[in-house]
């Protein structure tokens, strides 16, 4: 068929041979032979791509239709390449009809037996074609940005390849040698050629006379020497002096740094093309360079805050500090298929959030109107922003890259590209992010936002050479190898003995007494840009230290200590060196991080704690283990095979402003590692300490996991990008009886499933790791959530605890008996056998599966004492069991299901017979807060099913005497209806039979032989179930007064009898235990437990001196004023505190509310917790925390996660600044909340104690300060107080919530049709809600029913002087935030109201503006405003003349929005109402004051349909301003048809 298409080239008009010609004369046409000529290598192969058609004897080659076609151009060589010759074609003849041009390499695939694809990149199987600027190995791109774009060649323009004998890849274009574009190849290679896009005809040339390989540069080009003669140089126009003095330094370093790549560990060419090209020296073909007009610029038209420079290269935001958007430019033509658009980041201001974004649009920049941001553009764009993609303004990739853009720094580099495929890549600092979108339309324009941080950028051509040399050490910093560099140092030059510091710092560090001292000098003013890195490569067991001279109290964190494989005399440094990817591992507060990502939570002394005087080192051993030391105490392993000769790394980050190296003091030798592991570890490491035992994980694991700690811990790498293929295994077998245990210590919140556990009897050696453990079909069990599974099928389900439902800090145990079953334990308790029959030899084997992170082997790891008691002994100990005691003690009642006999005086239940018809009651109604606690004794395992108990208002003896049971008796609980009757089965709740809740507590199928179940009747109306002591928190609500205990000894539970006395005879039994009982020495917890209640009298006047936040906190925070201060400094989440002492009965705990940001959303939460603080490792949030934590959050209450009451006291996250909130426990356990002193009551009953007040300083709210301790309560506060401030804050008739009132009445917007549609209209106009009030505040709906529901009045009088307006009656109005530097509360008192009619397309302009004119200063605040200056206008651009000004628009208003309203002023739009899908027609406007005095009024101007509002007056009912800031937004008003 390749011939025929050469027959087709003939028939088209082209000179080719017809069909027996397409391949020539075999080789034996012209050519110079062996006198310079290639031969037959000169000549096509007669099998060519579809469309091709050769012509002169197989020299040339077009591509037919090329009009129509723009693929299918493919031609080879005839013959392989020979090694040193160089395959030349000429590009003849091009188009401009398509994008791309000719793509030339060489393939091993063999031209006679080759299916020939579309295009060169479709070549597999050993291909290395060079498309544009890029290098691709079997369609995949190895090599971005090399040599000579090929897309700019034009016709007459040369192209070569060739093979070297050292099997390297190398490019001609126009007789110049663009260096090595790739390494490897094979010894028969043939050169292959694509006629793709833009090219559509080549020759293929003969060698010229004296073509050939020129003479390399020496191999030492940074010495300064003058280049050897060379008589190829010599015969050039030029001298080689002149032509080696043409080379720019940077062309220099760059060779330097690619002959430091090259050798395998990365085949890069980071080289410019010689600074000769494109000069146009004589005797030399030269290649044509970007012009001007063709090169990438921005756009002239560009946002109104964008100044550009530098031949339109740069673009700047003007007003950085005061504007934050309207920074979009554009470029000046559309993009090229595989045409790199790439940008550096010059400057950066560290006062907003978000920062770049960058994409591609469809809008030619001439047309389009540009908006503030260009997510907000909702057609032909995708941007990159954060580290997702938006597509017209909607995210359809959360998670597409790692690396974020509001993290990149100045100097980075970001890039974009088309490929000739439609996809869209991204690039960072060189490295391609991969397919950011498959499709993406053919004409394209990049696009970049200067938003937020980002201030300054500059375009990054390829032929500019300082551009390139910048680029080279960010892609270096990016890109270097894990390894070390292999460097060959000249020998002349004798490596210093004496650690230095090496010259090249941070922007903001300092170099002094000799190298040996580093600094920050302006500590004060800067936080970061403060790394420095060792003069030269630590040897092996060389110990690097430092000494802290100078700290500063101004900022957060502190010291930070590594060591990096980069080289500093070549490396970009970072602002933080924590920032870089590659070859870097550092020590950073108590952690340790590996190329930016954490490998260790905790680890060692917390830098962030040292003061001046101290100091850290770091030692690189021989066995590649790096460790840390802190005043000379080793810290233990922190990473395991790192490469030698790294440099060591100190940034002098946050507090630490000096340091110098200390040699002269005597370390300690790093302890060898003993058998039982390292005892080194922090004490607040779960592994520290270990046990003698000797499990650990395996070397061997799944792809994503990671193992560190001496093989305690085991984490995903890239967890959140990652859910599966992290699974670690034991690196021994189990032994019978013992423990193997771990501690979830990391989890993330992107996925869905967590962590799963079992064993498995496959060695690690002979297992192939799979996605998910339970992919394997043999020999594993697993449990998965709370399902049992054997070889990948579920055989059990419901078993005793939830994998899904643990958090951090949980944790887990595997165990095989001598019996051969397997139990979990959960914290230490025993959930029985999950299964049975095991084989003697089992690994233990985790799955870090989707919210599971990271875990550590625990202490309590190893063989076990007891022999699998099912009763926790922590938890008997803590709850002491009394037997019963005649007189005294619960008992069943006598009547009970026909298969139960009573025993023991009534204290003992057994199921005769048969799996039902087990009903058992108590004798006597429940009262509150009284526990009917009932010992499982005897098991029967033929049945299943679980024990079932509850709460029922069936009066035992109406259903008939005596033990046999009634008629009416049912076999089963869930079958009692005749009353109301609340039950939990399995861990199901039920009233009447009906399902109410899931997922409740420990299963009751796992009870055991030895377990205690209860049953408790709260104050509040709950009800309560016990499992061993430990409270499952409230079962369900509103249970009756007079309810009665119900068991039903169903399935395997054939007897119980009572463990529990009557309340008001023991107090102490019926207390519910601490949840944190589980913890600590057992026996000091019993004398505790007495002391709280026996004595607890006798400590309610104790009142701590001095309360204070303990030093353990979330790591956003900052103490200050004797530790009484808590400061949130980053972020709006890490800002958990608490108070160092217990919380004391009767003693209120107060904090003020310093400080609120109204960038965010949401505010503090409080509560208690009842675990030690002292070493918990605190979550992002308090909402976090799932063990022993009560807290108030909004209106709800919340217990280990869960909402246990909705409506409670007033809405925490409306507190303004200066509201003090207080806890106080009352004499019986009970957590009261305080506003202002007032008591809000009770928020949770029978807290257990010991407790610590805990507060989360969470979205606004960013500082809190304690206040006094008070013994006691004034709960006596004046209601009049509050009423007095609900007057005074009448605004519009609008009573507003002030979060210290009482709970508000129902609001009819809830129920209010209207209102819900006109949210629903404005909720389509995409509008930012930074612009708006957050609830309540939001919105008020002024309908009939509303406003006859509120009783307002239809003209309301505002002002000095006053002026009366009209309420917007049959609208609805959306309060708009105000910025608070206006003082906007004074404003709408002083100043008149009036309303302004828009039309939908300008409302987001008039936001954006923030006043109807064309004012100066935003008054609408949604981004923080830090540092703004007093006065609200602008100051002039740079080159503007201030002198005159441009005149605003006038602005017509009206105090009537029945004129303002009306739709020649205020246009209509129809849109669809996405819930009902009716059409409707609706209006916008805006309600604004305005400054007396400041307006004219008149009559009205426009054509009206209707007669104007006739309370008004005609002279009156126009206002027109031409002031500037004369208005101020007030709300968005809207009105639907």
């Amino acid at each position: 068929m390749a011939a025929g298409s050469g027959g087709s080239g003939g028939s088209g008009g082209g000179p080719g041979p017809g069909p027996g010609g397409g391949g020539g004369p075999g080789g034996s046409g012209p050519g110079p032979g062996s006198s310079g000529g290639l031969g037959s290598v000169g000549e096509l192969h007669p099998r060519t791509g579809r469309l091709v058609s050769l012509s002169a004897c197989g020299r040339t080659a077009r591509r037919q239709q090329p009009g129509q076609e723009f693929n299918h151009g493919l031609v080879l060589s005839r013959e392989p390449l020979r090694d040193g010759r160089v395959f030349t074609v000429r590009i003849d003849r091009k188009v401009n009809s398509w994008s791309g041009s000719i793509e030339i390499g060489v393939t091993a695939l063999d031209p006679s037996v080759l299916d020939f694809p579309s295009s060169a990149t479709g070549l597999k199987g050993g291909s290395w074609v060079v498309s544009g600027c890029s290098v691709l190995k079997d369609g995949r791109s190895v090599l971005e940005e090399y040599g000579q774009d090929l897309d700019q060649l034009g016709e007459g323009d040369r192209v070569g390849v060739e093979r070297t004998a050292a099997g390297e890849l190398r490019l001609w274009v126009n007789g110049r040698d663009c260096g090595v574009a790739a390494t490897g190849l094979p010894a028969r290679v043939w050169a292959v050629v694509d006629l793709y896009g833009k090219c559509t005809q080549i020759t293929v040339l003969p060698t010229e006379p004296g073509f050939g390989p020129p003479t390399p540069i020496p191999s030492t080009p940074l010495e300064p020497s003058a280049p050897p003669e060379d008589s190829a140089l010599a015969e050039q126009g030029t001298s080689g002096d002149e032509d080696f003095a043409s080379m720019e330094l940077s062309e220099v370093v760059s060779n330097a740094i690619l002959s430091a790549y090259n050798g395998g560990l990365l085949n890069v060419n980071l080289s410019s093309p010689p600074a000769g090209d494109g000069l146009g020296s004589s005797g030399t073909a030269t290649s044509p360079i970007l012009t001007s007009n063709d090169a990438l610029l921005f756009h002239e038209k560009c946002g109104t805050l964008i100044k550009l420079s530098n031949n339109n290269k740069t673009a700047e935001r003007r007003r950085p500090l005061d504007e934050f958007n309207n920074g979009v430019v554009m470029t000046n033509r559309p993009l090229r298929d595989n045409e790199m658009f790439e940008i550096r980041i010059d400057k950066l201001v560290d006062k907003w959030s978000g920062s770049i974004e960058i994409g591609v649009t469809t809008h030619n920049p001439n047309n389009l109107e540009y908006p503030a941001t260009m997510t907000n553009l909702q057609s032909g764009t995708i941007m990159m922003s954060g580290c997702g993609i938006l597509t017209n303004g909607k995210g359809t990739r959360r998670e597409y890259c790692e690396f974020s853009l509001d993290e990149l720094q100045e100097g980075d580099h970001i890039g974009l590209t088309r490929k000739s495929n439609s996809a869209l890549h991204f690039f960072i600092n060189g490295i391609d992010q991969g397919v950011a979108t498959p499709l993406t339309p053919p004409v394209v324009y990049g696009v970049v936002d200067l938003y937020g941080m980002a201030v300054k950028v500059t375009i990054v051509h390829n032929n500019n050479h300082s551009d390139r040399l910048r680029r080279n050490n960010a892609i270096l910093r990016a890109l270097s190898p894990e390894g070390a560099l292999r460097r060959s140092a000249p020998a002349a030059q004798a490596e210093p003995e004496r650690l230095l510091f090496h010259p090249n710092c941070g922007q903001k560090a300092a170099i002094t007494h000799e190298g040996r001292t580093a600094l920050r000098p302006h500590a004060t003013d800067d936080f970061n840009h403060g790394v420095v890195l060792s003069s030269r490569a630590l040897r092996d067991g060389e110990v690097f230290q430092v000494r802290i001279d100078k700290m500063v109290d101004k900022w957060a964190g502190s010291i930070e200590i590594g060591v990096t494989t980069h080289n500093p005399a070549y490396l970009q440094l970072p602002s933080t060196m924590t920032n870089l990817r590659s070859g870097t591992w550092m020590m950073t507060g108590n952690g340790v991080m590996h190329n930016g990502t954490t490998i260790l939570d905790e680890y060692g002394h917390n830098l962030d704690r040292l003061k001046a005087g101290d100091t850290v080192g770091v030692v690189r051993r021989e066995d590649g283990t790096l460790h840390f030391f802190v005043n000379g105490m080793t810290q233990g392993p922190a990473a395991w095979n790192v490469p030698p000769g790294v440099y060591a790394v100190v940034d002098l980050y946050g507090q630490a402003a000096q340091a110098t190296i200390v040699d002269d003091v005597e370390v300690p030798p790093v302890p060898e590692p003993l058998p039982e592991g390292n005892n080194q570890v922090s004490p607040s490491s779960p592994s520290s300490g270990a046990g003698g035992s000797d499990l650990r994980f395996h070397q061997l694991h799944g792809s994503n996991a990671v193992i560190t700690n001496g093989g305690r811990t085991a984490l995903r790498h890239n967890c959140r990008s990652e859910f599966n293929d992290a699974i670690v295994i034991s690196n021994r077998a189990l032994r019978d009886g013992e423990l193997f245990e771990i501690v979830i210590q990391k989890m993330v919140d992107r996925w869905s499933g967590s962590i799963e556990a079992g064993v498995t009897a496959i060695r690690p050696e002979d297992l192939e790791f799979p996605n998910t453990m339970t992919d394997i079909d043999y020999d594993t069990w697993m449990l998965s959530g709370t399902a049992i599974m054997q070889d990948g099928n579920t055989m059990r389900n419901n078993y005793g605890c939830d994998l899904d439902a643990l958090g951090t800090g949980a944790r887990i145990g595997m165990m095989r008996t001598a019996k051969g079953d397997l139990h979990y334990f959960i914290n230490g308790q025993d959930q029985g056998a999950a299964c049975s029959g095991l084989p003697p030899e089992v690994y233990a084997v985790v799955d870090l599966y989707g919210q599971c992170v990271q875990v550590s082997i625990t202490n309590a790891t190893g063989p076990m004492d007891n022999s699998l008691a099912t009763s926790n002994t922590a938890t008997e100990k803590s709850f002491p069991l009394h037997s019963p005691v005649a007189g005294v003690a619960h008992r069943f009642h006598s009547t009970c299901g026909k298969n139960v006999t009573l025993e023991e005086d009534g204290t003992r239940a057994v199921r005769a017979v048969g799996y039902a018809h087990g009903l058992v009651f108590s004798t006597k109604e429940l009262k509150a807060e009284e526990v009917f606690e009932v010992k499982v004794e005897e098991l029967d395992e033929k049945w299943a099913g679980s024990l079932r108990l509850g709460l029922t208002t069936l009066v035992p003896g109406e259903m008939g005497p005596g033990a046999g049971g009634g008629p009416g008796l049912p076999p089963s609980l869930p079958e009692l209806r005749t009353k109301t009757t609340w039950m939990v089965s399995n861990c199901e709740v039920r009233r009447d039979g009906q399902l109410q809740r899931m997922n409740y507590g420990r299963n009751l199928e796992r009870l055991g032989v030895g377990s205690r179940v209860g049953i408790r009747r709260g104050a509040d109306d709950t009800m309560h179930i016990l499992v061993d002591g430990e409270d499952m928190g409230p079962a369900a609500t509103g249970i009756a007064k007079n309810v009665w205990a119900v068991l039903d000894l169903y399935g395997p539970v054939r007897s119980v009898s009572i463990v529990s006395s009557t309340r008001l005879e023991e107090p102490e039994i019926t207390q519910p235990p601490s949840p944190s009982s589980d913890t600590g020495s057992e026996g000091e917890e019993d004398d505790e437990s007495e002391e709280h209640s026996l004595g607890g009298q006798n400590q309610m006047g104790i009142m701590p001196t001095v309360l204070k936040f303990l030093e353990n906190h979330g790591k956003n925070i900052l103490l200050s004023n004797g530790n009484r201060t808590a400061t949130r400094v980053a972020s709006y989440n890490q800002g958990i505190v608490v108070i160092s002492q217990p919380l004391a009965p009767q003693l209120l705990v107060q904090v003020r509310i310093d400080f609120l940001n109204r960038q965010w959303t949401s505010s503090l939460v409080l509560g208690v917790i009842t675990c030690p603080p002292e070493r918990l490792n605190f979550p992002a949030s308090a909402c976090a925390l799932k063990r022993a934590a009560w807290l108030l959050r909004g209106r709800g209450v919340f217990h280990n996660g869960l909402k246990i009451c909705e409506k409670f006291g007033p809405n925490l996250d409306t507190c303004p600044e200066g509201t003090i909130l207080g806890l106080r426990l009352d004499s019986s356990g009970g957590l009261h909340l305080h506003v202002n002193g007032v008591d809000q009551g009770v928020a949770v009953p029978d807290v257990p104690q010991p407790c610590h007040a805990l507060v989360d300083l969470y979205g606004q709210c960013e500082q809190v300060t304690i206040v006094s301790p008070e013994p006691g309560a004034a709960s006596g506060k004046s209601a009049g107080i509050q009423g007095d401030m609900e007057k005074a804050d009448m605004v519009d008739g609008i009573k507003e919530s002030v979060c210290w009132g009482p709970p508000p009445a129902a609001s009819p917007l809830k129920s209010c049709e209207y209102h819900a549609l006109c949210s629903r209209f404005q909720e389509l106009l995409l509008l930012p809600e930074d612009y708006f009030m957050p609830p309540p505040k939001r919105s008020l709906c002024y309908c009939e029913s509303c406003r006859k529901l509120r009783g307002d009045e239809a003209h309301r009088r505002r002002g000095e002087p006053p002026r009366e307006y009209a309420l917007p009656f049959g609208w609805c109005r959306f309060n708009l935030r105000v910025n608070p530097r206006l003082e906007a509360g004074t404003l709408t008192k002083k100043w008149h109201m009036a309303y302004h009619g828009s039309n939908v397309a300008a409302v987001r302009r008039v936001l954006d503006r923030g006043e109807l004119g064309a004012g100066t200063a935003s008054i609408l605040s949604c981004r923080p405003l830090k540092g703004e200056p007093g006065v609200g206008f602008e100051e002039p651009g740079e080159n503007c003349a201030p002198p005159r000004e441009e005149q605003p628009p006038p602005v017509l208003l009206s105090p009537s929005l029945q004129y303002a309203g009306a739709e020649t002023l205020a246009s209509k739009v129809q849109f669809r109402d996405p819930k009902s899908q009716r059409t409707h027609q609706a209006q916008v406007a805006f309600q604004v004051c305005v400054r007396p005095g400041s307006y004219t009024h008149g009559p009205p101007s426009a054509a009206l349909r209707e007669p104007p509002d006739p309370h008004f007056s005609p002279a009156e009912l126009e206002w027109v301003t031409k002031e500037k800031g004369a208005t101020l937004l007030y709300a968005l008003l809207v009105r639907v048809e």
